[in-house]
């Protein structure tokens, strides 16, 4: 069984800072990209950022520069530090791990159950 769990969503005003953690568990052999994704109501999921087992990072136009994913290999934890939250930021975030179970001989792409980001004033 393979498990990813995030925490560190909630209410925030424009312009303040949240810190999102997601940690994978169980019967996990490698973890290669790992990333964050949201989805606002009535709109698709979109990616925010990912990350590599080599920390090559990657950001769309819309949080580049204000969001920073970072990981641990070693703990299979991964990281996003929002600054300068925005209304349009609010949704309910994913984190996504591209892994490989013990004694699997194909990846597969495991999903957290979401944490809800809102910024309002």
């Amino acid at each position: 069984q393979v498990q990813l769990v995030e925490s560190g969503g909630g209410l925030v005003q424009p312009g303040g800072s949240l810190r999102l953690s997601c940690a994978a568990s169980g019967s996990i052999s490698s973890i290669n990209l790992m990333g964050w994704y949201r989805q606002a109501p009535g709109r698709l999921r979109e990616l925010v950022a990912t990350i590599t087992s080599t920390d090559s990072t990657y950001y769309p136009a819309s949080v580049k520069g204000r969001f920073t994913i970072s990981r641990d290999n070693a703990k299979n934890t991964v990281t996003l530090q929002m600054n300068s939250l925005k209304p349009e930021d609010t949704a309910v975030y994913y984190c996504n791990a591209d892994l490989l179970r013990i004694g699997a001989t194909k990846r597969e792409s495991a999903w957290g159950q979401g944490t809800q980001v809102t910024v309002s004033s």
